[in-house]
């Protein structure tokens, strides 16, 4: 697995044309044979199969320093390379000044209070701006901390529309360390999300394996726990208040998947309130009315990003053993989303309709 956001595309190359190398991957003495299309799949997760067959057609994926179709099935051993008639764009991390709201800072790591639509890390799109490079600038004048090093920075990962914590390894020894604890679910994080839902129950589990959706490769989609395809993926949540035709709900996570609780809740029919990736700009509860139409769109402009925030975060501190506990308030967007819900439902003066 990478952790650029990669995606294939404008792939036009002539047997004469210099080509350069993209990605390279070595395929694992354990793997069993697999169409060279699908084990490009997996490892560029952004792509989809038929433009990964496009470049195949194009010559543009190679094995063994050959191009080949894409039947071939890639043996343990082999080396599979994306070449393409472009040299690779420069992903090189640079420091850059951007502010950080430094939530508690140490010589083995940061925790950050993230804002909404800052991307925490450079892909295909966001090469720039993002929260490692902020980082970066941050720790320029740490000789032992290099953003390009994948043993140190980031633990875990945020929707670019999320808020909330994350925390940042300055160490090898604290990433790694870091690293086993969310693997072994020792952590503690829970999220405040905003869901079209009036729930009968207080709370709930959801589980369901989280894979990329064939049908667009920016969402992710829920299969059965049983299934073969994707990871494996539980949320609880729990009522925290209710406003008729939306729900402010608390998701803990048992697993960390990319767009867990987006994906989950639109799963079970609840997605998150103004989550245009999954269906959350719709309006999906409530009047006909123009009125509670106006209403709605009124807090789509107050909140115009999914309503979900990462409200705590805790871990054992990897050199201390302490127990590390964090909270971040709401963010303004939020906050005065839910004030404006909390006046419809009370039917206060503050009319809620009003700008």
């Amino acid at each position: 697995m990478i952790d650029e956001d990669i995606v294939i595309d404008d792939i036009e190359t002539t047997d004469d044309e210099q080509l350069y190398e993209h990605f390279r991957f070595e395929v694992d003495p354990g793997q069993a044979k697999l169409r060279v299309d699908k084990y490009m799949q997996e490892k560029l997760q952004h792509s989809s199969r038929s433009r990964i067959q496009k470049a195949a057609d194009a010559g543009s994926i190679h094995v063994n320093g050959q191009p080949v179709k894409s039947n071939y099935k890639v043996r343990p051993g082999d080396i599979v390379t994306l070449m393409l008639g472009r040299p690779r764009h420069d992903t090189t991390i640079e420091p850059e000044d951007i502010p950080l709201d430094i939530v508690y800072e140490d010589d083995q790591l940061i925790v950050v209070n993230k804002a909404a639509g800052m991307v925490v890390h450079p892909g295909a799109g966001n090469f720039h701006g993002t929260l490692i490079n902020a980082v970066a600038w941050h720790l320029r004048n740490l000789p032992t901390f290099d953003a390009n090093d994948p043993e140190v920075g980031l633990v875990h990962r945020i929707d670019k529309d999320t808020t909330g914590l994350l925390v940042v390894a300055k160490t090898p020894e604290a990433k790694s360390n870091l690293g086993k604890q969310f693997y072994n679910k020792t952590t503690h994080r829970s999220y405040l999300a905003l869901v079209w839902a009036n729930f009968l129950e207080d709370e709930g589990r959801i589980e369901g394996n989280i894979a990329r959706d064939p049908r667009n490769r920016l969402r992710m989609t829920v299969l059965p726990p049983d299934s073969e395809i994707g990871k494996p993926a539980v949320t609880h949540w729990r009522i925290v208040e209710r406003f008729g035709y939306t729900t402010l709900i608390e998701c803990r996570l048992e697993t960390g998947r990319t767009h867990q609780i987006r994906a989950h809740m639109k799963q079970i029919g609840h997605p998150l309130f103004c989550d245009e990736t999954y269906g959350g700009t719709e309006i999906l509860r409530g009047q006909r009315s123009s009125t509670y139409k106006a209403f709605i769109q009124n807090c789509f402009r107050l909140c115009p990003r999914q309503a979900l925030h990462a409200q705590t975060l805790g871990f054992v501190h990897p050199t201390t053993g302490q127990q590390m506990d964090f909270t971040s308030p709401l963010p303004d967007d939020l906050d005065a989303l839910l004030k404006k819900w909390r006046g419809y439902i009370k039917g206060t003066a503050d009319d809620p309709f009003k700008e």
